[in-house]
Order: C-alpha cells, then sequence, then structure tokens
C-alpha cells in the first residue's frame, strides 16, 4: 500500500528567481500539485505558494522524479511559458539509470502512449489510441548490472520516459510502476530533470539551467 511521506528537507530549494519566474529543484518523492486525498496536499505548488502567493503551475514532474522545474510568478508569464512547452520550444534533458546493460550507445524510442485505465497512474503503448510520443536517449557509462544515460523528451507525455525505457527492455532503477524486482527495491527511482532551456517570458533571453544528478557518475 502506497503511503505518502514526501521528503520535509530542504523544504524548498530555489535554483533562480526573478520578478516573473522561479525555477527549483523538486526532490524525488514530492508531488508537484496536490492530490485529490487530504493526506496528499503536500506538493511543490503549495509549499512555493506559501513563500510566494501569485506562484503558478507551468509543467509538471513525476512525483517520483526529481530535478529542475519552472513556475510563473503572473498569470501573463504563465501563459508565455506554458506556450513554448505546447510549442516545443523548451528544451529539457534528464539523466537516469538503467537496470542492466544497453547495447545502443544512442537512438530513438518513438511509441504512443495512452492511460492504462484500470492500472492508474500507470501508462500503456497504444497504437491504436495513443498520443505520439518520442525519446531520444544517449548512452554515457555501462557498468555490469546498470546502464547511464541522458533522456531527452521530445513530446512531453506522462510518464513517458519511463514507459519508453521500459520498452527498450531496460526499466529506470528504482521504477516501482515499471520495473522488475530488483528495480523495485531502490530506495528511489533513479531519474533526474537535470538540465532546461528556455526564452524569459518577459524579455525574450535565453535562460538555462543545469543541475547535476547526485546519482551521476561523475559525482
Amino acid at each position: 500500500m502506497f503511503v505518502y511521506n514526501p521528503p520535509q528537507t530542504p523544504w524548498l530549494s530555489i535554483v533562480y528567481r526573478d520578478e516573473h519566474v522561479i525555477v527549483l529543484n523538486k526532490p524525488a518523492g514530492l508531488l508537484t500539485v496536490p492530490g485529490k486525498a487530504p493526506e496528499h496536499k503536500d506538493s511543490l505548488e503549495k509549499r512555493v505558494q506559501a513563500v510566494l502567493p501569485t506562484a503558478l503551475i507551468v509543467h509538471r514532474l513525476d512525483m517520483a522524479t526529481s530535478g529542475l522545474i519552472i513556475m510563473a510568478l503572473d498569470k501573463f508569464s504563465q501563459g508565455q511559458l506554458g506556450r513554448q512547452f505546447q510549442e516545443r520550444q523548451v528544451q529539457k534533458r534528464y539523466r537516469a539509470r538503467l537496470h542492466g546493460v544497453l547495447e545502443s550507445e544512442s537512438g530513438t524510442v518513438e511509441l504512443p502512449l495512452r492511460c492504462d485505465w484500470p492500472n492508474r497512474p500507470k501508462q500503456m503503448v497504444c497504437y491504436e489510441h495513443g498520443k505520439a510520443a518520442l525519446t531520444k536517449f544517449e548512452r554515457v557509462a555501462v557498468n555490469a548490472t546498470s546502464t547511464e544515460v541522458l533522456l531527452y523528451p521530445v513530446t512531453g507525455r506522462s510518464h513517458q520516459l519511463r514507459v519508453h525505457m521500459q520498452q527498450l527492455g531496460h526499466a529506470i532503477i528504482g521504477d516501482r510502476l515499471y520495473g522488475c524486482e530488483d528495480c523495485k527495491q531502490q530506495p528511489r527511482l533513479l531519474l533526474h530533470a537535470e538540465w532546461i532551456a528556455f526564452r524569459h517570458p518577459r524579455t525574450g533571453a535565453a535562460l538555462e539551467f543545469e543541475l547535476p544528478a547526485e546519482f551521476a557518475s561523475s559525482n
């Protein structure tokens, strides 16, 4: 049975902030937005709004995923940033550690996804009703039991990276939804949003931020 127990420290990790936008480091285990149940109200959105009441969600990370996330501090900025995501102008890079040895040095996974309704919140590949989903990957390190990869999502479907890696035959370590039994024994999902680039919603200036994963082989 799932028990929501989000990390309490640090309460907020701010990477960048100005009058219109804030970039944060979301810890693994914290919801981006509140859930419906009373015990699921603690979230990154609520924590930021306790300090900055005008803060608004622009995009989300899975609860189990850590890393960089953008929030707007006014409605206009939310609309401008949301449009950048919708038009795929925002560039993102994730780092993950996969179960097993991935033979390919790089490649692309293009598999349409939809919700697996009887098993929500799981997603599934569906060629008939799924939405287009495209992920590029690059292998960066390998050992006897795992592979470290960089992931570049071209689309932004729910659980896209997790399902696409599972479909490659190498689930992300720590994935309790899509991983093998060995994967599920890990304390957290080894998936981290480590780099993001976008244009400032007011000035149009190019912004980019990088936050290395704790599990990266170079750390």
